[in-house]
Formats: structure tokens, sequence, C-alpha cells
């Protein structure tokens, strides 16, 4: 059950990385709109991390 948790975050964290990041990097807009994207990116990352630890410390 931990290696399907570990893979289903695995690309989760991948999925956010390649889509959250990338706006981040090479957006065009106004740097307030850049710095509000990395804040939600960096967000989610953080929801997914403790969610992660939540999951791995339980028992199954």
């Amino acid at each position: 059950m931990k290696i399907v948790l570990r893979i289903v975050f695995g690309i989760a964290f991948l999925l956010v990385a390649f889509f959250g990041i990338g706006p981040v990097l090479m957006a065009d807009g106004m740097p307030g709109e850049r710095t509000l994207t990395l804040i939600v990116v960096l967000l989610i990352f953080a929801v997914l991390f403790v969610v992660y630890r939540w999951l791995m410390k339980k028992k199954f």
C-alpha cells in the first residue's frame, strides 16, 4: 500500500512542479502575478507534503 501512495504522490509532485513552476519561470505577466502564482504553487507543495507525511505515518 505504501508503494502505491509513493507512486501517486510522486506523480502529483511532478505534475505540480511541471505545471506550477513553468508558469512562474516563463510567464510574461506582471511580477505580482508571477509572485502570486509562486505562492499558490508553494502552498500546493506544502499541502501535498503534509498529507504525504500524515499518510505515511499511519499504520497500514
